[in-house]
């Protein structure tokens, strides 16, 4: 691990008055460094400044280690949140005290709260993470670990899948799971799917539910069974997002966006 990247944006630093103001400022910083953050002062000096009167004099600190970063938080009485802005919406709440909270994500946002309108908030940039090679990993003894999702990326049901994960992916917000219908349409500009139909969608979505991620109730096919449907493609969706099995990267296997499609999109919600 190379370190991490901590950048506060022109204007995010607090309001120290009526207006946001700071200029930008980015630290660079290596296995072991330390940076800590908060009002300051000349006996507290911090190394990023956030000058709102809510926020501590010695408001927290980041520390690297060799494979991760983590933040305390020196404050008695704030949490802080942690975002993970490429995500679905997922963050970390780092309550009052706490020292090291391992932080997972490659990209954060790192939000104070205030008393004001003004957000006050600055980012992290870690590096990519590193994997094992499953190539890498076999044993010359007893059985192999096998995987707990086996999917295929090539495979038409990963589209389906990658089309059901795909609002929350782009909106990281809670919006409706796009019906059959609308898979469908979706899918319809891509060179293997011009033919898809709502059946074969189904199919698709069944497939996904009972043979790969294993989920749903054996009445999930049901006549007037709409309702469980809708419930199994939102267990899917979710499953799908906790586990990474659809990340933003895999976006890049849909067709791409219309701009009639986008505002359709934008319409909804």
């Amino acid at each position: 691990m190379s370190g991490v990247v901590v950048h506060l944006p022109r204007g995010s630093g607090g309001a120290d008055g009526a207006e946001p103001h700071g200029d930008a400022v980015t630290l660079r910083l290596g296995p072991g460094e330390v940076a800590r953050f908060g009002r300051g002062s000349p006996k507290v000096p911090v190394e990023l400044i956030l000058a709102d009167p809510a926020i501590s004099r010695l408001a927290g600190e980041i520390r690297v280690t060799d494979d991760h970063w983590q933040l305390t938080n020196h404050s008695t009485t704030h949490s802080y949140l942690v975002e993970n802005p490429e995500g679905a919406g997922e963050y970390l709440r780092v309550p009052p005290r706490r020292v090291g909270a391992p932080i997972p994500f490659e990209f954060s946002r790192v939000v104070l709260p205030t008393r004001g309108d003004v957000t006050v908030s600055f980012q992290v940039f870690a590096p990519d993470h590193i994997y094992l090679d499953p190539e890498a990993m076999g044993l010359p003894w007893g059985n192999s670990t096998v995987t707990a999702y086996s999917l295929d990326e090539t495979a038409t049901y990963f589209l389906v899948l990658v089309a059901l994960c795909e609002p929350r992916l782009r909106d990281q917000s809670r919006v409706a799971v796009p019906t059959t219908p609308q898979i469908v349409e979706r899918l319809r500009g891509h060179a293997g799917c011009g033919t898809l139909t709502a059946r074969a969608v189904s199919s698709h979505i069944d497939y996904l539910a009972e043979e790969k991620l294993r989920i749903g109730g054996q009445d999930a096919h049901e006549p007037g069974k709409g309702d469980r449907r809708n419930g199994k493609r939102e267990e899917i969706v979710g499953l799908a997002l906790r586990f990474g099995l659809v990340r933003e990267e895999h976006l890049a296997l849909l067709p791409p966006l219309s701009a009639a499609g986008g505002r359709e999109r934008q319409a909804a919600r």
